[in-house]
Parts: structure tokens; sequence; C-alpha cells
């Protein structure tokens, strides 16, 4: 059974009031940054091709799902993490993924950049779900007067 925890915690961001945000989903799980750093000290090519793989990877899904759709304004990243089991600490399943994606949504042309004027903010929301482990990402624009 979850911990008492897991019971209480809300999403960080509530998409209950009915708003569309442009969002997608990245079926499995992505290395952790322990993973990545491990195969980095090993190699720095395999570690350099990992990264690439999993940029990719990430890229497919932002094309499927999102098709041609640009932000045309600021973005807040919401990023919500279902895992298959609590083995990994949240900020070693967040910061690998974290930086894939946004170098994915910068290649495919979603944003501009991923520096402060595009990304200003990001949240990220842990759950379990040992079936169907994925990575959701959704996209908030903001207006610009910050």
């Amino acid at each position: 059974m979850f911990p008492p925890f897991m019971k209480i915690m809300k999403p960080q961001f509530d998409l209950s009031n009915g708003i569309f945000l442009p969002h997608f989903t990245i079926p499995g799980t992505m290395p952790s940054l322990n993973e990545y750093l491990a195969e980095t000290g090993r190699k720095p090519q395999i570690g350099g091709k990992l990264k690439r793989e999993y940029k990719m990877l990430a890229s497919s899904y932002i094309r499927r799902d999102l098709r041609r759709w640009k932000a045309e304004k600021p973005i807040i990243l919401h990023y919500v993490f279902y895992e298959p089991n609590m083995k990994r600490d949240h900020d070693n399943v967040f910061s690998f993924a974290s930086k894939s994606i946004q170098d994915a949504l910068q290649d495919c042309k979603v944003i501009e950049n991923d520096g402060w004027k595009q990304i200003v903010n990001f949240t990220h929301d842990f759950y379990l779900d040992r079936i169907n482990p994925r990575i959701e990402v959704y996209l908030e624009e903001i207006d610009d007067e910050m």
C-alpha cells in the first residue's frame, strides 16, 4: 500500500477548472541523473549518446502530441512523473528528464530557447503507477509582463 503522504498529495497545478493545456506524454521512464553520470564516468561519449537518444525519444512524442503547436509567450512547464516504484530519488528522476525534454522542446521549435525568457519556471509532481509509468508534461503560457 502507498505511504500516507501519497494519499494527501495534490498536484501543484489544477486542471479541474476545464482549462486545456497543451501537453505530451512519454511512456516509461528516463534514466536518473545518477545513471547518466555513471555512464559519463565510464566513457564520456556514452553519456553524450544516452542524452541524444532520450532527447530524440522525447522529440518523437512532442511531435506526436503537440503536432505544430508553438509557444507564443513564456511558459511554465508542469512535469508529472509516474514512477513504477519509489526506488529513485525525486531529484534524480527529474534532473536528466528535464534537461532532455527542454532540449527536445527547443529542437522541435515548440520554444525558441530553453533560457529564462522562454521557460520562466516549472513544477514537478511524482506519483506511483506500477502498470503505466510515464512522464506527462503540460505547457502553460503566461503573460510576459514579469
